[in-house]
């Protein structure tokens, strides 16, 4: 039998194309991936498809397992995805600014996001910019005393009923999703080292983007800067 943390299943979704996909955590090699392209190119998923392309599918995955599928990774391609961006402004007075001088703003920031969310839930949650004391950073820097920072953030946004529909066709298999990942975000950090989106997903899942505040149930392994923030739209 596969033990459940020896694997990770991807569903990709677009309105072209269905995959599934398996892959071994400790060897990084393909177990399993299969694939259904649609004959008509649609505006939105067709429910319809995927739950016929899931009752094709998991069983085989089961059984190569020897071990069910409890929840899944979805990477979705989606023109529904949107954006809201936000920005802070704090005084540091002089103190040290570090990852827990983060923490209040953030959650600011995220207070102000989820009040003008209605129907919609947040997918990543993005660090653009640090500007401290009136010079730009990319990535946070270390042991940098300040008077004043500001954060420009994005957060990257999906209706609640198109993660409802997911959830409820998967829901049929016993599946629940683990994660939802926007295939164009993942798609910016995709290197010559990664052979498949679902390599670049699972670096980011580790925690690569240092300036994502994950939003994960789980303690992983590689963590960045924003661990504390785990849970923040549960």
């Amino acid at each position: 039998m596969t033990r459940e943390a020896d694997y990770q299943t991807y569903l990709y979704l677009n309105n072209t194309q269905y995959i599934i996909y398996v892959t071994d955590n400790k060897l990084n090699e393909k177990i399993y991936s299969e694939k259904l392209t649609l004959e008509e190119n649609s505006s939105k998923l067709k429910f319809s498809k995927l739950d016929e392309f899931l009752d094709s599918n998991i069983l085989k995955i089961e059984k190569k397992l020897n071990n069910f599928i409890n929840d899944v990774y979805v990477i979705l391609d989606s023109k529904e995805f949107h954006s809201i961006k936000l920005s802070i402004k704090k005084d540091n007075n002089g103190n040290l600014i570090n990852s827990e001088a983060l923490i209040h703003p953030l959650n600011d920031l995220k207070n102000l996001c989820q009040s003008n969310l209605q129907n919609e839930k947040v997918i990543h949650f993005l660090i653009e910019k640090y500007v401290i004391d009136n010079k730009f950073y990319t990535t946070l820097p270390e042991n940098i005393i300040c008077n004043i920072f500001s954060l420009d953030t994005e957060f990257i946004c999906l209706s609640k009923s198109l993660i409802e529909n997911i959830e409820k066709i998967l829901k049929k298999y016993h599946i629940s999703v683990k994660q939802i990942l926007s295939a164009t975000y993942l798609e910016k950090f995709k290197d010559n080292k990664d052979s498949t989106i679902f390599t670049t997903a699972s670096r980011i899942i580790s925690g690569h983007n240092s300036n994502e505040v994950l939003l994960i149930g789980k303690i992983i392994k590689k963590q960045g800067f924003f661990e504390r923030f785990f849970n923040f739209f549960d």
